[in-house]
């Protein structure tokens, strides 16, 4: 056995990676940009070819990056990307790293200083639709693995290494699940990273440890046949633009908890440990507000604002509407009112409870002579890494070694997307690696991506295959 400290040997794997990104960095951002310059955009029907060319350019770049197989997979809507590439290690775990290729809508004219699908590098930073959610971060998987073989001299990963890119994320992925339940043989896996999240700022590096799960309604509310006259009928018949308001103000209590009966049930609350550890975040509230163009804080008393955004379900109202919303007055008893709801959902949270629980409360407070109906939509599950596993510390070792040693501390995202479909489906416990910052502007005009962070990202993916064998098998113990 080597009596090299383990600090000097990551040292030298730690160079030995530099220095192959640094070799390859030129050629590598030429090919984001032209994959940048594909406009992906899967919620514009015009972009349907593209989305789809989008994915034929990624299978063939991922062909030329080694993977010995690489498929473009159809669905009902827009096509998604697996490759895969298999260790050499015949008892080496397997990982599947997830991203979509498709991109939010963007034009020139919502403000984008320059065109949205034109890459454009200044200051160390490169603007484009996509640049940071998600082209670039899936994209720094190519990077990674080859440097990961570079460094150790492999001529294939530490582990079975997949990737799954879908084409519709941006569009609330309503393929996705069904995709994966098809597919679940070829995605198998012992870990799901999931590049499409961030960190806390560019001195903060940060990985995220879960992000909440979604149900969302509307609720149409009818009263008479048509607006009627308020002097000749008001006080006299329900009003369904009244009871939508009641409906509002009965959505929480006085201390802002949603007061539906049973909303809770099953809610993993918050450990001291990551309680303390989202304390110890620099967060600058007034800065947030700022951000947030609010005039000031409101939500679940008990927990602070990043404990509210990031580990308490919510109750929100999206939308409400009813009766005449002209100049000027007019007297009616309207005939029909509509509400949306959303509920950010928390682990220990089931969509399908929450649904019952909400259909139950809504029957109980909607009075005689009021017709409703309530549509749920598609859901998305919440999902949540233990503080505790061994694959997330290695997730966290190989970020800090990316950082020159700094320490990584841990985040949630307040937001939601399809990594809990994996962790359903697959059984596996899904971990984030995610180095976008919020300066970057997702969904925003003038997206863009911090070059030295994305290299952070590289750098970080080639420790990575080396270090997630060993935890795997902690974990599997």
């Amino acid at each position: 056995m080597s009596d090299t400290p383990d600090s000097a040997v990551h040292t030298v794997g730690t160079q030995a990676v530099r220095t192959y990104i640094e070799q390859h960095r030129a050629a590598f951002l030429d090919d984001l940009v032209a994959w940048l310059r594909i406009p992906s955009v899967s919620a514009q029907p015009a972009h349907a070819e593209d989305v789809r060319r989008s994915a034929r350019w990624l299978a063939d770049k991922l062909s030329e990056t080694g993977f010995t197989t690489v498929e473009v997979w159809e669905t009902a809507g827009a096509p998604a990307v697996f490759a895969e590439w298999p260790s050499d290690d015949p008892d080496a775990p397997t990982v599947l790293v997830y991203g979509h290729h498709d991109v939010q809508p963007a034009a020139r004219e919502d403000g984008w200083h320059t065109d949205p699908f034109e890459p454009h590098v200044t200051d160390g930073r490169m603007y484009a639709r996509g640049a940071a959610d998600d082209k670039g971060q899936v994209f720094f998987h190519t990077l990674g693995v080859r440097a990961h073989l570079a460094a150790t001299g492999r001529t294939a990963p530490a582990v079975n290494l997949k990737l799954i890119v879908e084409g519709e994320e941006e569009s609330g992925s309503p393929h996705f699940r069904a995709l994966v339940e098809k597919h679940a043989d070829r995605l198998a896996a012992d870990a799901v990273i999931v590049s499409d999240t961030g960190m806390w700022s560019e001195d903060t590096p940060t990985v995220c440890t879960g992000m909440r799960g979604v149900a969302d309604c509307e609720i149409a509310l009818y009263g008479p046949d048509q607006d009627i006259h308020s002097g000749s009928f008001g006080g006299a018949v329900p009003n369904p633009a009244t009871v939508a308001g009641r409906l509002v103000a009965a959505l929480h209590d006085e201390d802002e908890r949603v007061a539906i009966p049973g909303f809770y049930e099953g809610v993993t609350e918050l450990s001291d440990t990551e309680r303390a550890l989202i304390a110890e975040l620099p967060f600058d509230e007034a800065a947030w507000l700022t951000t947030a163009t609010s005039h000031g804080t409101l939500g679940e008393a008990g927990y602070s604002t990043l404990e509210r955004v990031w580990a308490r379900p919510t109750a929100e109202v999206n939308g409400i509407g009813g009766g005449y919303q002209g100049p000027g007055g007019k007297t009616i008893v309207p005939a029909s009112a509509q509400l949306k709801l959303s509920f950010r959902l928390v682990a220990g949270q089931h969509p399908d409870t929450i649904e019952i629980a909400v259909r139950d409360w809504l029957a109980a407070r909607v009075p005689a002579g009021i017709r409703y109906e309530i549509v749920f939509g598609a859901p998305t599950r919440p999902c949540l890494t233990p503080l505790d596993h061994p694959a997330l510390k290695a997730v966290a070792g190989a970020m800090s070694r990316a950082f020159d040693g700094a320490k990584v501390r841990y985040t949630r995202e307040g937001g939601s997307g399809p990594a809990a479909d994996l962790q359903d489906v697959l059984g596996a416990p899904v971990l984030f690696l995610g180095i976008s910052v919020p300066s970057d502007g997702w969904h925003a005009p003038n997206e863009k991506i911090e070059l030295d962070l994305l290299v952070k990202g590289v750098e970080t993916a080639a420790h990575l295959w080396g270090d997630l064998p060993a935890a795997l098998r902690t974990a599997a113990r």
